[in-house]
Formats: structure tokens, C-alpha cells, sequence
């Protein structure tokens, strides 16, 4: 069976080989995995952080130098490799898009101007220099050429029809992203003769109807919008000031849906579609048009192929974005992130709390060195974050990724339940968790902790018995049973899970249970006594 998301207690689990699986993962800087030696070295990052899938891009240009001409060579060594290195994979297709430009387009595709049309930010050019950010060179494929579209499908679904020739039983590869950080930038929308064409004719009458039935999930100025706008008309009539921005989130959907349709046709894995974030800047600032959380409801309308969309959370608030990405029962799919010193205890809360299905740090292989501003910069993360001035850890973060491996089975148990829980240092004020006759209280900002980067997941095996996955933080048990509000430890040991089985290590009955505080990566079980 390859794999699917299951629906379980409200939330949904990625399940490969019939089991839950939690993708514990990293994603490889873009040009690494096109070197199948070079990954050597890449995988032995990874096992020193404890990871058991890797984020790996399959390119266009690549895949299909010649139009008709398929190369899967790249591919197959890819898939072989991570077999061989007792990993997962979830690939990533860089089709028209690669961070809202059309670098993975093969030669054939950028060459011929006429057949593969050019988005036009200014009117008549195919090209520009970016006046709102540094001159910066910008130029992209059109989310309108319906010649592209077709193209980039198919080579697509050629690939999808490959993968399952030679990964339908091993199930390597677990999930697929469609094209990267879809959109456009230095404009709203595309400003071509046939963009304006569509754009001042009537919207199509079904999906004005449909935004005007989902206004409850909308961020407030688009739902401001789409109320006082009319029934039906041109897209400025119906969506007002948002128009630009709907109607280029409208194409885009489409397109990458086609692409995802044809390669579910093949093989249907489960699809992401990943994005960069607005940041509350205006459109085209970012890659307009994809994926971000203003238009979700364009995307769920116009994109039903794809299964979950992913962040790539690059800024200080990324609890926030967490929320905004998790509200409308889209699962927590993280294929980006930084590689800062938050990036391990931001696992342990993204999977105790989130119950996230993919948790990713963008360039992994860098994981434990100084941060790098200039490139970063460039696309989308905020270098102003204090949080990059520190390094991860690279120890500390293979301890959480093994021990959060070990636990997967009874973490997916929980998954969708109370009976898991966790705390940040993130959200300090928000420490307590509540498991029915027990709860508990984590401190992760206390002078006596060292870092900032403090995390504590509590998981209720049964009434009262818990386990606790902390680090720099103190922890605190109490009764919530107002009727027998006093408790003892009946036993109290540190461990470590073994193929998904607990072993006991050292007794800590004695001074431990008085003074709970954790400078180091811990595994706990506790098993506690209420009574009057």
C-alpha cells in the first residue's frame, strides 16, 4: 500500500506502510541533491541528527533535458541511496516555479519565449529589475501559458509514473511537493494583455459564490472584502481591494492542481504545496498568488489535488505562524524553517503540541555553524531574529530526533488527544497542561535554566502514568481531583525507548522528585498517587 494521510481524532496522520509515521526531517540545500555522491556526506549529517527523512528536489531541467527525452537516472540513484541509508524521502518538484521564478526550467522550456510564456510584472517585458527590492534581476514563467502548464504536467506526472515503477513496495519516497514557493513578485498580478483580459471579464460565477460561502476562515481584510464586494461581475467588482492579489492565487491554484493531477494519475501520494510567507508585507513583496494563509480558501477551492499546504516559517513569531497554518484543520507540514539554536525544542513542540506531521530545517547541513545573512535575505527570512545569532546544537537536536523516532508509535497514538501535550519557552506564560486527575507545570523561563530555548512534552500512557520529554525547564505535578488534591510519586525514573519499548535506567525517587529541573535533553516516566 503506499502511502496516505489518515483522518484520526480531528487531525490527520501521514501512514506509510499501514503505520502512523511522523517525518522527523531535513531539507537539503537545493543544488545538493543533484549530486548523488555528494549526498554521501549529506546523509551523515543526518544521522547525527537523528533524522529519518530527507527533503530532497527532483529539477525539470533534470528530469527532462530534452522535451519528451526523460532522464531518471538522478532519481533512481537518489531513491537507491536513501534505501541504502535507511531513510525516507519526500521529493520535491521543481517544475515553473522555484522561489516565484523558473531557475529548474529546462532549456527547451526558457528559450522558447513564444511557446512558454514569460509573466510580464511591467507591461510588454519579460524581464525587470526589481524597484522595491535592490534592483534585484526577476523574471518568471506565466501562471496563464496554458503550454507550460501542460508541459510541466506532464513531465511531472512522467516522473510520478517512475517513482511508482520502481517504489511502490519499498515506499521510499512518502510525499511530493508540487513546484516551490508559487507566485509573483513586483506585482500583484501579471499585467499582460491576456492577464487584463481575464482579469476585467466576470469572475467565474462558482467560485465567487464559493468565497462568498467561506468568509468565516478568511484573515479579516480579505473577508472584509469579499462581503462588500458584489455578487458576481469583474474580479475588482466582487473582491475590491484584494482583487489583484485573489486573482492571481485563482491561476496559480489551478495550474499547480493541474500539475498535481496528473501526477496523482501515475501515483497518488500525498501532495504539499509549500509557500513563502507574506509577513504582512503588500503583494508582491512576496510571491503572490501562492499559497499563504490570506488565500487559503482560493487554494482549497481551486487546488483539491493538493493535500496539505506547507509553510516555510523563517521568522521570530513561529508559534504564530504555526496557529495560522493549523486553524483551518490544515496539518501542521513544515518543509522549511532555521537552523538557530529553537530549531530542536521547536520539533518537540511542534510534534507534542501541533501533533505536526513534518517537521523540517531548510539546509540541515549547515545545522551547529554561524548563520549566513546575505543569501537567506533574499528570500524571505527575517535576519532581524535574535534567535540566529546561536547556533543549534547539533548533539542536542540527533537526541530529540532519536528520542522523538523511539516514541513515534505512541505519539501517534495521541496524536488529535489531550493526552499530549507540551510547553515552550516560546510561549513561557502557557505552561500548563492538564491529562484529567493529573496535570502538570513547566517553567521554562526561570534565571536558574541556562537558554532560552527551553521545551517540556508531557504524553499520558494511562491515568496515572505519564512520560516526560524535557529540557532546560522544571516541572512541576499536581492534583486537578478536588477531591483527593494531595499526590505522591509512586516511582520516578529516567529512560529511553528501544523500538518503541520503554527501558528503565536510573531510580530517581530519592531528592529528584523535589527538585525537577532539567538542564539537559531528559526522558522521564512518572507514575503519581491522588488522594484526600
Amino acid at each position: 500500500m503506499y502511502p496516505y494521510i489518515r483522518q484520526q481524532n480531528g487531525t490527520k496522520l501521514l501512514m506509510v506502510d499501514d503505520k502512523p509515521f511522523i517525518m522527523l526531517a531535513g531539507e537539503v540545500h537545493n543544488s545538493n541533491s543533484s549530486s548523488v555522491e555528494y549526498m554521501e556526506g549529506v546523509y551523515d549529517q543526518a544521522d547525527r541528527l537523528g533524522m529519518n527523512t530527507l527533503l530532497l528536489p527532483v529539477s525539470w531541467e533534470l528530469t527532462e533535458p530534452e522535451e519528451g527525452v526523460f532522464d531518471f537516472s538522478l532519481v533512481d540513484g537518489l531513491i537507491l541511496q536513501a534505501r541504502r541509508r535507511g531513510k525516507k524521502l519526500g521529493l520535491l518538484w521543481f517544475g515553473a516555479w522555484k522561489n516565484a521564478q523558473c531557475y529548474y526550467a529546462p532549456e527547451w522550456v526558457k528559450t522558447d519565449l513564444v511557446r512558454f510564456a514569460r509573466a510580464q510584472v511591467e507591461k510588454g517585458k519579460n524581464f525587470i529589475r526589481r524597484k522595491d527590492f535592490y534592483e534585484m534581476p526577476y523574471t518568471t514563467l506565466s501562471y496563464l501559458c496554458d503550454a507550460t502548464r501542460e508541459a510541466d504536467a506532464k513531465a511531472f506526472a512522467a516522473l510520478m509514473a517512475h517513482i511508482r515503477s520502481i517504489d511502490e513496495t519499498e515506499n521510499t519516497v512518502i510525499t511530493v511537493q508540487v513546484e516551490n514557493e508559487t507566485g509573483l513578485m513586483g506585482t500583484a498580478r501579471e499585467n499582460s494583455d491576456h492577464a487584463d483580459e481575464l482579469f476585467y471579464g466576470r469572475v467565474p460565477q462558482e467560485f465567487a459564490d464559493y468565497m462568498k460561502a467561506h468568509t468565516e476562515t478568511m484573515v479579516p481584510d480579505v473577508r472584509e472584502a469579499v462581503e462588500n464586494g458584489a455578487a458576481g461581475g469583474s474580479w475588482s467588482e466582487v473582491f475590491g481591494a484584494c482583487a489583484e492579489e485573489l486573482f492571481s492565487a485563482y491561476y496559480v491554484a489551478g495550474y499547480v492542481n493541474a500539475v498535481a493531477a496528473a501526477g496523482k494519475a501515475e501515483y497518488p501520494l500525498p501532495m504539499t504545496a509549500n509557500c513563502w510567507l507574506d509577513k504582512g508585507e503588500a503583494p508582491g513583496k512576496y510571491p503572490t498568488g501562492g499559497p499563504v494563509s490570506r488565500v487559503m480558501e482560493v487554494w482549497r477551492y481551486r487546488a483539491p489535488e493538493i493535500d496539505v499546504i506547507a509553510p516555510d516559517i523563517y521568522v521570530p513569531d513561529f508559534l504564530g505562524m504555526c496557529d495560522e497554518y493549523t486553524r483551518r484543520e490544515n496539518p501542521l507540514f513544515i518543509p522549511e524553517c532555521a537552523t538557530h539554536s529553537y530549531a530542536g525544542a521547536r520539533q518537540v513542540y511542534a510534534v507534542g503540541h501541533y501533533h505536526a506531521m513534518c517537521y523540517s530545517p531548510f539546509g540541515f547541513e549547515d545545522i551547529g555553524k554561524p548563520f549566513s545573512a546575505t543569501q537567506s535575505y533574499l528570500f524571505g527570512v527575517d535576519v532581524t531574529d535574535p534567535a540566529l545569532k546561536t547556533p543549534q546544537d547539533v548533539e542536542e537536536y540527533g537526541w530529540y530526533s532519536r528520542a522523538l523516532a523511539e516514541m513515534m508509535p505512541l505519539l501517534c497514538s495521541k496524536y488529535g488527544t489531550g493526552d499530549l501535550q507540551a510547553v515552550s519557552s516560546e510561549r513561557a506564560a502557557e505552561n500548563t497542561m492538564l491529562f484529567g486527575t493529573f496535570g502538570f507545570t513547566a517553567v521554562t523561563d526561570s534565571p536558574m535554566l541556562s537558554g532560552k530555548n527551553g521545551v517540556c512534552m508531557v504524553v499520558k500512557e494511562s491515568e496515572d502514568t505519564f512520560y516526560i520529554l524535557i529540557n532546560k525547564a522544571a516541572i512541576a505535578y499536581f492534583s486537578a481531583d478536588a477531591d483527593r488534591p494531595n499526590v505522591d510519586v509512586l516511582s520516578f525514573e529516567e529512560g529511553v525507548f528501544e523500538n518503541g519499548v520503554w527501558k528503565a535506567g536510573r531510580r530517581l525517587n530519592g531528592d529528584e522528585v523535589v527538585t525537577l529541573i532539567f538542564q539537559e535533553p531528559t526522558l522521564l516516566k512518572i507514575r503519581l498517587f491522588a488522594y484526600l
